[in-house]
């Protein structure tokens, strides 16, 4: 994958010559090459237009108009797209004059600032869709991003964002006590850091929300293997993007948080990958490796404690799959990212290259310093039971200030999140529904009531029914209340949103998405895409609802990897929670069934159609004889 990054980014696409140049050059076939170049979306394989645009198609940057903006850029660059519908994946388009090109793209993990797009490798945010001519001359408004935290927030992840007197070197790094955890860990034991964060009740933060101290714990303390550690930076989920400002605002913090961990498991070597679409962000990490590297807190002996380790960058290509964490492993390897079977490939025994592995999420990793810092009994102390600590979460939607915010886990709800920290829903409008968790997560009805068990204060549980305005946004909460934590990516929808047009939307992605691997998921979630694609377009019949739901049914639980939960978690959902809206758009009668198909006699003779010989037919030495079907 390197290697083509690199031929696609100085040819603009990988040729047939490219596939058998590299595919030489690594002693592979060329289908080794051709079957990743037509598996990751990066990767192209006709040359674009001199500036190339890909436009965010998904369902944050779709309520904010990229479709208009699709649609607006066409008509000032004379590009003619193909009729497919107004948010399908087509071949790249490009002008007639061969200098402008666009395509339709998943997330691009800046929800918050949408419509976003990329221009090149630049990404621009907050796009006037009126006015792509400013867009074109590269003139777009200067984006401020959030600075002062709001007075609800707590944050440690994020407490250096918005300080005028902060960059990303290491010596401002370092100025602010950076490394110092590092330091403190290489002087304990390995043993003392896994209690540590075993004691913090540190959940991963990158969607399934799975213990991080046991998971480390599955690594044998006597390994004679070689350990890796990777850390899962393929921010893809719609409705996230928490990682992209760690990497691009403190990627020391990051670093260091991947130095603890590699020591804590005995780790020599640990890799980054980093979604395709952050080339910036894989560049401020490239800086910050080499220059902890500078400072020896990376490579040989690091600090005089006589422990090795290297990171390394490797750059995904666009497959929202491989932020699964054995689809990640198999695209680190160098092949398709479909997703491995669990049992017998657990990472933690059988990950990269057959050794034990283990994968966090960067958000996740970041916490290991703030751990070491303050004891895993005393960041415990922070959130609720069960759900320690701080995590980031993401408002995108229908809120005035949409954008990241660092919280207690439990300590908000999910009304003081909208109105109160994103500045409620706009003018005159008010809550349909919610998305906690990203898109994958099971859509929220805003009238519903949820019935949740509290523990009092005297360690009696009480059930108490709750308005979604109550619903405490820890993992456990919103678990009772039918959905997930996720990977905090809080979708807002306001009344003025047609529900079948939000599912169709994130059908699309999850269609486009599927690796493919699975066929429950391969075509279930292509039909799913086909159905509210022709329920949007007034074709929609009395079953449809029933059909989407009972596709959803047989794709969970039925697949090798949780992705087909993830495509099918939506549409069962919103069937559920919205049953009047889709069958206000089902309602033409089931077309009758297809007339019996015509007997073979009706089409020719008996006599004219040889019977076929078996094997196992005693006359079959009467090969030549004329018979019947």
């Amino acid at each position: 994958m390197p290697l083509l990054h690199l031929w696609q980014e100085h040819f603009g696409f990988i040729s047939d010559e490219a596939v058998l140049s590299i595919a030489e050059k690594l002693g592979l076939q060329p289908i080794n090459i051709l079957e990743l170049v037509t598996f990751y979306p990066m990767f192209r394989q006709k040359s674009p237009g001199k500036t190339h645009i890909r436009i965010c198609r998904t369902l944050s940057c779709a309520m904010a108009g990229s479709f208009e903006l699709m649609k607006n850029l066409c008509a000032t660059l004379g590009i003619q797209r193909p009729p497919d519908g107004e948010g399908t994946h087509n071949p790249i388009s490009v002008s007639s004059d061969g200098n402008c090109s666009v395509e339709f793209v998943e997330c691009l993990a800046s929800c918050h600032t949408a419509p976003v797009c990329m221009v090149g490798e630049q990404l621009y945010e907050n796009v006037d869709v009126n006015s792509v001519a400013n867009l074109l001359r590269n003139q777009t408004s200067n984006i401020k991003h959030q600075t002062s935290p709001h007075p609800l927030e707590h944050r440690l992840i994020y407490k250096n964002f918005g300080r005028s007197d902060w960059t990303t070197d290491i010596d401002c790094y370092l100025r602010d006590g950076g490394y110092e955890q590092l330091k403190q860990a290489l002087r304990i034991s390995r043993s003392e850091i896994v209690d540590k964060v075993k004691n913090s009740g540190l959940r991963g933060r990158g969607g399934a929300g799975f213990s991080c101290g046991l998971k480390w714990s599955f690594i044998k303390p006597d390994e004679k293997r070689p350990v890796y550690l990777i850390c899962n930076a393929d921010e893809s989920e719609p409705g996230t993007f928490k990682d992209r400002y760690i990497i691009h605002e403190d990627p020391h913090q990051l670093l260091e948080g991947i130095l603890i961990s590699c020591y804590a498991l005995n780790a020599r070597t640990a890799y980054i990958y980093v979604r395709g679409e952050f080339p910036e962000g894989a560049k401020i990490l490239e800086r910050a490796i080499e220059e902890a590297r500078a400072h020896n807190f990376l490579g040989k002996n690091i600090l005089g404690s006589g422990f090795d380790v290297e990171v390394y960058i490797h750059r995904g290509a666009g497959a929202y799959i491989c932020g699964e964490e054995t689809g990640l492993i198999e695209s680190l390897e160098g092949k398709r990212g479909y997703p491995r079977i669990k049992p017998p490939y657990f990472p933690a025994v059988l990950g990269l290259y057959m050794c034990p592995t283990i994968v966090n999420n960067v958000e996740t990793l970041c916490h290991i310093k703030h751990i070491i810092a303050m004891g895993g009994a005393e960041y415990a102390r922070l959130g609720r039971p069960n759900n320690t600590g701080t995590r980031i979460v993401c408002v995108s939607g229908d809120v005035q200030r949409p954008g990241y915010f660092e919280i207690e886990v439990g300590a908000v709800t999910m009304g003081q999140l909208i109105y109160e920290m994103a500045g409620g829903l706009r003018a005159g409008r008010k809550l349909k529904a919610v998305i906690p968790g990203g898109s994958s997560a099971k859509v929220l009805r805003a009238d519903d009531r949820f019935k949740l068990k509290q523990r009092q204060p005297n360690g009696s549980t009480i059930e108490r029914e709750i308005s979604i305005d109550e619903i405490p946004m820890d993992f456990d909460s919103l678990t009772a209340a039918g959905s997930m934590a996720g990977s905090g990516g809080v979708i807002v929808l306001d009344d003025s949103r047609d529900m079948v047009w939000v599912l169709n939307n994130i059908n699309e992605f999850y269609a486009h998405e599927s690796c493919g691997q699975c066929t429950p998921c391969r075509e279930g979630s292509l039909w799913m895409k086909k159905i509210t694609d022709r329920m949007l377009r007034g074709g929609g019949v009395v079953e449809d609802p029933d059909t989407l739901k009972t596709i959803g049914d047989n794709i969970a639980g039925r697949t090798i990897c949780a992705f087909g939960e993830a495509c099918a978690w939506p549409t069962q959902s919103f069937i559920q929670k919205f049953p009047e809206e889709f069958a206000s758009r089902a309602q033409k009668p089931v077309p009758p069934p297809l007339p019996p198909e015509y007997t073979p006699e009706e089409l020719v003779e008996e006599e004219s159609i040889p019977t076929l010989p078996m094997a196992h037919d005693p006359g079959w030495e009467k090969a030549g004889a004329k018979g019947t079907i």
